[in-house]
């Protein structure tokens, strides 16, 4: 990472902290008390030495000097807890409006750009990488402007007693930031490519884990637990990397800290001697004067130390913070959003003319197109995988931009107001998402207001009444993190019951029967296909066994509609769709 990018994402990580910036400045605040009080606090005992040591008062007279010790001991305690408690505040109230903030980027963004990365660096970026950007916000930030005024306090301090004192700590301090600042940028890039290498180990176990039965069928189980071994293996190593910098980052403020407290006890241990008499200003050099100069001398280093304990956390916010700026800086064209209301009705019809789908980047995913869909038609959409099927579900999702011209009953999509028109979709895709806790609340995600002879119809069409005896609560059964308690293809049936039980106007499926058994592909297209019937449908399929009563068929290959029109035409025809069913038989 170059210089110029550390800058930038620096002011951006600075920038964020507006968000606290009234618990940051308490945190502040309570940190300059406590620096107080541990001046005071030396400023007592050094009083109490010089008293007993050297002028005899009785114990019994310095019960008061005793009681106010103890009391700044106790208040400097509560000022330190208060002062964690207000750090914790502040750290949490800025990662919970930054995690908003990629949420809502990915809402933005969509399903058909959130698929181009694995499931495990999403959950990496928002998750770990936001949650590392704790302690900068919470410690760091704070302890900057600490590392400033206490040192200056505890100067202010000693220099009227000793200005020697003074000067060696004054001299020494300049070295451990200028020497910490060589370290830490080194340390800045080691977690840039720790984090990038999680989220590279995230994504890719993730993937594993989900195709492990894929994997198994193809022999590949020992080859890819030896590539995760080796991604492991390059985690830990740059993980050792990370730790290496802290290390050395800690051990050069130590080694500065120590010399200049060492230099200081040396001064006053030959001052004693009478061989510098020098630097109290001609009155003599006190044990008074030694001792307070002795405690606070570690005091002055204290804040540099807190500050380098918690430059390593700069260093990770900084690594977090750049693959949090990519892609929060990512250009994308988001569909335009209108304002238009579309009425609510049974079917929807619609019409393209050179249409060109296009990614969020503004990339040309498939076109120009050009077809009609009269209302409650049934469309079967066919071709080999990365035609453009799934795009053109994308985008009558309201999910990518587009051009040319998409009229949805007589309208331009771009001019209908997304809530509108999502409002007349139901959609069912390959794997089915169940996120409620129940099956009952699953369903119901598709109508909250559908009463229970709804439900009961839904769930009916669906066949998901032939499973529900079996469940040990039936229909209000808690379904488990990923519907664990249901098979794939139960939890289809309830996908599809979902879907079915919104009254919509067009029904959207996505490969509804990949990954399913047979009884379940069976069932499964069954419901669709009498759900068809009621709103206009498309649907994007594989299978050519279930597609012969439809309406239209639409071949697609390299984004391109290449052939249109029944199954008896096309069949008919000596084109890419006979030969397409021809490669079919061939494989039963």
């Amino acid at each position: 990472m170059n210089k110029t990018r550390q800058q930038e994402i620096s002011r951006w990580l600075k920038q964020q902290s507006i968000i606290s910036r009234r618990w940051l400045a308490l945190s502040r605040l309570l940190g300059l008390i406590s620096g107080l009080l541990i001046i005071a606090q030396a400023w007592v005992i050094a009083h109490l030495l010089q008293y007993m040591i050297m002028e005899n008062i009785p114990r019994e007279a310095l019960l008061l000097p005793f009681v106010l010790l103890v009391s700044i001991f106790v208040l400097r305690a509560w000022v330190v807890f208060i002062r964690e408690k207000v750090g914790y505040y502040a750290g949490l109230s800025i990662r919970r409006t930054i995690r908003k903030k990629v949420l809502d980027r990915l809402h933005q963004a969509g399903p058909a750009w959130i698929k181009g990365k694995p499931v495990g660096s999403w959950a990496t970026l928002i998750l770990e990488q936001i949650e590392d950007m704790h302690d900068y916000y919470a410690r760091y930030l704070p302890q900057m402007a600490l590392a400033t005024m206490i040192p200056l306090l505890v100067v202010i301090t000693i220099f009227p007693i000793n200005w020697v004192a003074a000067l060696i700590l004054l001299g020494t301090a300049p070295l451990i930031p200028l020497f910490m600042a060589m370290v830490g940028m080194g340390a800045a890039d080691a977690n840039r490519r720790n984090f990038q290498a999680l989220a590279r180990l995230s994504g890719h176990f993730l993937d594993r884990l989900r195709g492990m039965e894929t994997l198994r069928l193809f022999d590949r189980g020992v080859a890819e637990t030896d590539s995760i071994r080796e991604a492991s293996r390059d985690f830990r190593l740059r993980t050792m990397e990370v730790l290496r910098m802290a290390f050395l980052s800690s051990a050069v403020l130590e080694f500065f800290a120590s010399l200049s407290i060492a230099l200081v006890a040396v001064y006053f241990g030959f001052s004693y001697l009478g061989e510098l008499n020098f630097g109290h200003y001609g009155t003599g050099v006190t044990l008074f004067a030694g001792f307070l100069a002795l405690i606070l001398a570690p005091e002055f280093f204290q804040p540099l130390r807190d500050m380098g304990t918690f430059y390593h956390a700069k260093a990770q916010a900084v690594g977090a913070a750049d693959s949090l700026m990519t892609f929060m800086d990512a250009p994308l064209q988001h569909p335009e959003q209108g304002q238009q209301n579309l009425s609510q009705t049974t079917a929807i019809s619609i019409e393209a003319e050179d249409l060109e789908i296009l990614s969020p980047e503004g990339h040309l995913l498939a076109g120009p197109l050009t077809f009609s869909v009269a209302a409650g038609k049934r469309v079967v959409l066919v071709g080999q995988s990365g035609a453009g099927k799934s795009s053109l579900l994308n985008l009558l999702s309201g999910f990518l931009p587009y051009r040319g011209k998409l009229l949805i009953n007589g309208i331009e999509l771009a001019q209908i107001a997304p809530d509108s028109w999502r409002k007349q979709l139901s959609w069912v895709g390959q794997n089915p998402q169940l996120p409620a806790a129940t099956l009952r609340e699953n369903v119901l995600l598709g109508d909250p207001d559908a009463d229970n002879d709804r439900l009961q119809v839904a769930l009916e069409r669906a066949s998901v009444t032939e499973f529900l005896p079996l469940l040990p609560n039936g229909i209000d059964t808690v379904l488990g993190d990923d519907a664990a308690r249901l098979s794939v293809g139960q939890a289809q049936r309830v996908a599809v019951a979902r879907a079915l039980i919104n009254s919509c106007g067009l029904l959207l499926l996505d490969e509804p029967a990949a990954s399913l058994d047979a009884h379940s592909e069976q069932r499964v297209m069954a419901a669709l296909s009498d759900a068809s019937y009621q709103q206009t449908t498309i649907m994007v399929t594989h299978q050519l066994d279930y597609i012969s009563d439809w309406d239209e068929i639409w071949l697609m290959r390299d984004g391109q509609l290449i052939q249109q029109g029944n199954y008896r035409q096309l069949a008919a025809e000596d084109g890419p769709f006979s030969a397409l069913l021809a490669h079919r038989l061939e494989e039963i």
